[in-house]
């Protein structure tokens, strides 16, 4: 049984498992975040625009 379960993969705790947190500890990281955010929004318009 024991080989079974190591064909399946690793097996990990609903603890570890769960998703990370996005940590912006510095001015600059947080400006940096949200350029990004930003950047794939206007990314989204122009590729919009250009498709018509």
């Amino acid at each position: 049984m024991s080989k079974d379960r190591d064909r399946e993969g690793p097996v990990f705790s609903g603890q570890d498992a769960r998703q990370g947190e996005i940590i912006l500890r510095t001015r600059t990281r947080r400006i940096i975040f949200i350029a990004g955010l930003v950047g794939i929004v206007v990314l989204a318009l122009v590729l919009s625009f250009a498709i018509r």
